[in-house]
């Protein structure tokens, strides 16, 4: 793992497989590290003819943090979000997706295809609407548009995203577990220990919760993509779960219709999260995209 300069702020980045290989920029989701891009998936997709790079972003991990601009009120936040009210936020997910930019800028690679799961998704969108020179395709999975109409996520999925972060690490874990069955892929549950040992690995990486909260800001700040995404001409793969509580399918469906040419592929089983079990459909499914259309 390695730090650069980008977009005028440290970002912790890290790459598998040969340069050679068809560059695939992968972005995470809200508050979630880049080692939730698991190693073992990274290699994957190296041996799919990819050249793999993930990253923190902004406020999370091991890139730079922003607790200079405070810490907003989550539920505020959360609330103002769902009824498409503006809100002020210390940057956007237009920012963050500078931050990608010049990630790719540092690497000196000229055009990627872009993976985002969740948050990440919202940022390939963003990408692909305000840098489309830069991509050669974009996957957006169990993500949305950031439509005010769509359904919100289930109540226990909500309850669950604005639950307290914890201050220790049994707390911490316990919250992992909490969240995972709440908005996790009900026909691939995760073992208890898994889970716990990963957010255990995530804690003593970096733990952060303020950055989560600014985060999410970007996010409600924003707003609606729908309008914008019309004009998109990067060619699209929309992945969601058919059982994802906390991004309904109606997200990912709105994702594929509001971008022409998008191609919509439903997981049956699959929540707010990428169980090992999924992996070999969802790496198939992004290496034909990539594979389609690379220049």
């Amino acid at each position: 793992m390695a730090q650069v300069q980008a977009n005028g702020i440290q970002i912790e980045y890290d790459t598998f497989g040969d340069r050679n290989g068809r560059p695939l920029l992968l972005v995470m989701g809200l508050g979630t590290q880049m080692t939730r891009w698991r190693s073992a998936f990274c290699e994957r997709l190296v041996d799919t003819g990819h050249f793999v790079i993930r990253f923190d972003n902004r406020d999370i991990g091991l890139s730079e943090k922003f607790d200079a601009h405070g810490t907003p009120d989550m539920a505020a936040l959360f609330a103002a979000g769902m009824a498409g009210e503006p809100v002020q936020a210390p940057y956007t997910l237009e920012d963050m997706a500078g931050d990608a930019i010049g990630l790719l800028d540092a690497l000196e690679i000229d055009r990627a295809h872009v993976c985002g799961a969740s948050m990440g998704g919202m940022i390939g969108q963003t990408l692909a609407i305000h840098h489309p020179q830069r991509l050669h395709s974009l996957v957006s999975i169990m993500s949305s548009t950031g439509n005010p109409e769509l359904p919100p996520p289930t109540p226990e999925a909500a309850a669950a995203l604005l639950s307290p972060a914890g201050q220790t690490l049994e707390e911490v874990l316990a919250r992992t577990v909490q969240i995972n069955r709440a908005i996790g892929s009900p026909a691939y549950p995760e073992a208890e220990e898994e889970l716990r040992a990963r957010a255990q690995s995530d804690f003593e990486r970096s733990f952060h919760p303020a950055g989560v909260v600014r985060q999410m800001a970007a996010i409600a700040a924003s707003g609606n993509r729908k309008p914008l995404l019309a004009s998109v001409r990067t060619p699209t793969l929309v992945v969601h779960g058919a059982a994802d509580p906390l991004v309904p399918l109606a997200g990912g469906i709105d994702t594929h219709e509001s971008i022409p040419g998008a191609v919509l592929e439903v997981v049956e089983g699959m929540g707010h999260d990428l169980p090992e079990a999924l992996w070999p459909n969802i790496i198939e499914l992004i290496s034909a995209h990539t594979t389609r259309h690379h220049a």
